[in-house]
């Protein structure tokens, strides 16, 4: 056991080893910017909503729950105007058109808690359902 003398206190954080898995940031496409090289995928949330990858470049698990279709590459950013505005480069993901329902995994630590208002954006709500 942990032994605690007299007058200490023990703190610790959940974090992502505990939380991490729980939570995904739902968002939805604003629209496909098809580059000479590179396909955009712009969704409605960015680093104002999680902003690890911005941050530190953090790797998240990004999924197309909308589409079937094959697959292609996409670099799936944000609509903030910051360069670091970015989820994922070159994911690949089904076919995905504008109103497409994209997932970022693992948001549950960090997430909510890290989120701003930067470029007067409103907080995301937090939603629970095993539907996602």
């Amino acid at each position: 056991g942990l032994n605690i003398m007299e007058g200490q206190e023990v703190h610790f954080e959940l974090g992502r080893a505990i939380v991490g898995q729980c939570g995904s940031l739902v968002t939805k496409v604003l629209y496909i910017k098809e580059g000479v090289k590179t396909n955009f995928a712009i969704v409605d949330g960015g680093m104002t909503e999680l902003i690890r990858p911005a941050l530190y470049q953090a790797y998240h698990k990004i999924e197309n729950i909308s589409s079937v279709a094959s697959e292609e590459k996409y670099d799936v950013v944000g609509p903030i105007c910051e360069s670091s505005d970015s989820f994922g480069k070159a994911v690949s993901l089904p076919g995905t058109s504008r109103g497409d329902l994209v997932v970022i995994r693992s948001a549950g630590a960090y997430g909510e808690v890290m989120a701003s208002r930067y470029n007067l954006r409103p907080l995301p709500p937090s939603v629970f359902s095993d539907k996602v």
